[in-house]
């Protein structure tokens, strides 16, 4: 791999005046910053629209983008909001995303623009969608959705189209990906590439799974036999329980894997490079009971492996796939990810749990691998180095060479620069440990299901990161 660095910060953490990050200015301002501190890569999480939760991964569609990212801003300035109507969503604070208020109002806002397109605009729209048949499925599914009180597709009663939440929908996913495409050109002049991410399960109650019930794992009424999880782990002493429906590989194999095939096409359209979540899953993977009440209960079972990951790569061609290979790592989970020629991760935060041959210490990466300084589901660095043991925290100073001083207020920058010097040949930033900030700012604690997924930066947090800083450091150690 080249030698590059990225910076990790998902779309709803950006600035802006309404509730959410969006594909607004603030997205081309962030892309202004990454050019100008000498970083090569933005890093996001999945587009798709977020559950009750608030989490995208586990989403409605794994191919249709979330309301939430469309900037009103733009659709003012296409006449089809008012200033007054600007007004009344403006949010309540710059901090966190508003995400109880977007649920009850975004959506009006949205089929009120809808409404106001024109006729030659509607015909565009309408041809967008009928070249995307998975897009065209999804608004379908939203409308039936919204015929019966928003239940689950497997409780469906009323399959009656309302033309107006249909168009609505239609008008959505037209504003989502043409507006993104405006923003993912803009990085690509500047020389900074989009890493995309995929989960790599969907939800039971899913346009994914309504539009291709023989790929899951159901009984003849719907529910769910088995459920994805991991067992226990570094987050949880009762593991994961995530509840999926898991594939069908065995009729998935039929077709040559043909719907991860899309899957993967349609990522790499939208972006540069995409990180597949879970790799490992594609090795073996956690099978719970669908009543079970803890992750506890699974087991392990074969996944498709190499004839998928072959595949995967002949539709990437140059194109960079990470290969998410953390949690419970076996033999085989090693040899799938060499095999596949996909660069592995590496997280600081597991590099000091005791054992010195573990690939997460910097002395042992390679070329072909991203090491981060935590994940997106990580404390923050500083929130990390708080709650380290002291004796812990004096080995892991003395190992990245820690000049002396207060550890609280530049530590951080020492573990950034172990890991920019390092030989892996990507390195990743959550833009919380560029700021030094602390657990209070950390986007996601796993299994718990309140609190998460709201932290956003300001553009006056932004301006403070000194960014010519980070382009020495970024020339020095060779990423430039």
């Amino acid at each position: 791999m080249e030698r590059k660095s990225g910076v990790l910060m998902h779309i709803s953490s950006l600035f802006g005046d309404y509730s959410c990050g969006s594909f607004g200015e603030s997205a081309k301002y962030f892309i202004d910053f990454l050019s100008r501190a000498g970083f090569s890569y933005w890093q996001v999480l999945p587009f798709c629209m977020v559950d009750e939760c608030n989490s995208p991964y586990k989403s409605y569609s794994t191919f249709a983008g979330n309301p939430y990212f469309i900037d009103p801003e733009k659709l003012a300035e296409k006449g089809l909001l008012t200033q007054e109507e600007l007004a009344s969503h403006r949010q309540q604070t710059p901090y966190s995303c508003e995400f109880v208020r977007l649920y009850h109002t975004r959506l009006q806002l949205l089929m009120t623009a809808s409404q106001r397109v024109s006729k030659a605009d509607s015909l565009k729209i309408e041809s967008f969608i009928r070249s995307d048949a998975y897009l065209e499925k999804f608004c379908e599914f939203m409308t039936y959705k919204a015929a019966n009180d928003e239940k689950p597709w497997y409780e469906w009663k009323n399959l009656i189209i309302d033309e107006k939440i249909l168009f609505m929908w239609k008008f959505i996913q037209y504003e989502f990906f043409t507006q993104w495409d405006e923003i993912k050109k803009y990085a690509n002049a500047k020389g900074i590439g989009i890493i995309g991410d995929i989960p790599i399960y969907v939800s039971h109650d899913s346009c994914d799974v309504w539009s291709n019930k023989q790929l899951f794992c159901m009984d003849e009424k719907y529910s769910l036999t088995q459920v994805a999880g991991v067992p226990p782990d570094y987050f949880s002493a009762d593991g994961q329980l995530w509840g999926n429906p898991l594939y069908n590989w065995e009729t998935m194999e039929k077709d040559g894997y043909a719907w991860w095939c899309d899957r993967i096409s349609h990522a790499l359209k939208l972006f540069d490079g995409v990180r597949i979540d879970h790799f490992r899953g594609l090795e073996s993977y956690w099978a719970v009971p669908g009543d079970a009440k803890t992750a506890k209960q699974g087991k392990w079972v074969k996944g498709p492996g190499l004839a998928l990951t072959q595949k995967l790569s002949e539709i990437a061609e140059d194109k960079l796939i990470i290969a998410e290979d953390l949690g419970d790592i076996t033999e085989e989970v090693v040899k799938l990810v060499k095999d596949s020629g996909f660069p592995g991760m590496r997280v600081f935060q597991f590099a000091f749990l005791g054992d010195e041959k573990t690939p997460h210490l910097p002395h042992n990466y390679e070329n072909n691998c991203v090491a981060y300084s935590g994940t997106h589901d990580n404390n923050t660095l500083l929130g990390y180095l708080w709650e380290m043991t002291p004796q812990t925290r004096a080995h892991m100073l003395e190992y990245c060479r820690f000049p002396g001083g207060s550890w609280d207020s530049s530590g951080c920058e020492t573990v950034i620069k172990t890991l920019l010097s390092s030989a892996a040949g990507l390195t990743v930033f959550p833009i919380q440990d560029l700021l030094g900030y602390g657990s209070d700012t950390r986007l996601n604690i796993p299994g718990k299901a309140d609190g998460n997924w709201q932290y956003r930066i300001t553009r006056e947090q932004l301006d403070s990161i000194d960014a010519g800083k980070y382009y020495a450091l970024n020339r020095l150690y060779g990423r430039i």
